[in-house]
């Protein structure tokens, strides 16, 4: 019988590989233009994926699990962005098999991973709802690069707007509340649906899939 290793989230922060395949997609995305990926976004992803899931009562092994896609789940823009989902979950295959990770774990990193992002996205167990979540959330203004022009680019317009943002799990009442401040001065509030509607769409199905009700709270006003 194959004796496996217990691969904790703090060894995947410290592993050296998915330190570089995390900058490096990071890299890609800067000369690309996109807001920031690097290790702040991959930890605040594995931190708020595990609290969503312990929140929830799940065990401390999906909790661990959750944390860990959480932190691998971009890497794949080292490849390209497109499709990166896909290639992530193939790179985040390799390494957790060299490290000895059971196969029904890696089976579900992988597929939480593969399932992230927006076009082919889809919360097929928890911790793919749980990685939805906390991805699609993490919307805040020191995601935008230094080099960002503001006033033409959306993307950046809207993080830069964002003054505070969080995520909260209502165990009791079954509720999953995303709560944003926005300062209309520089982004109304249109524009922040015109490029994350399918987002908060996805999150509302992530949430259904955990037993929880999403609501979206922008400037004290519920949408969803």
């Amino acid at each position: 019988m194959t004796k496996y290793a217990h691969i904790t989230p703090d060894d995947i922060f410290s592993n050296p590989e998915a330190k570089i395949y995390v900058e490096a997609g990071n890299s890609c995305l800067g000369a690309l233009g996109f807001t920031e990926h690097g290790r702040p976004h991959a930890k605040r992803c594995s931190n708020y994926a595990r609290d969503i899931l312990a929140a929830l009562g799940h065990d401390a092994r999906t909790c661990e699990l959750a944390a860990i896609a959480g932190y691998l789940h971009d890497i794949g823009n080292t490849v390209n962005r497109v499709d990166h989902a896909h290639s992530g979950a193939i790179m985040a295959f390799t390494l957790l098999t060299r490290l000895n990770m059971p196969p029904e774990e890696i089976a579900t990193i992988c597929s939480a991973i593969g399932h992230h992002d927006e076009k082919t996205a889809f919360p097929v167990n928890a911790v793919s709802a749980a990685l939805i979540l906390s991805d699609k959330s993490d919307v805040r203004r020191t995601r935008v690069r230094k080099n960002a022009i503001i006033a033409s680019d959306i993307h950046d317009r809207v993080n830069y707007a964002v003054e505070n943002a969080s995520l909260k799990i209502d165990a009791e009442n079954k509720l999953c509340v995303f709560s944003i401040t926005i300062d209309t001065g520089i982004c109304p509030v249109m524009e922040y649906f015109e490029i994350f509607l399918d987002r908060m769409v996805l999150c509302r199905k992530a949430a259904d899939f955990l037993g929880l009700t999403f609501e979206l709270i922008i400037n004290d006003t519920r949408l969803l």
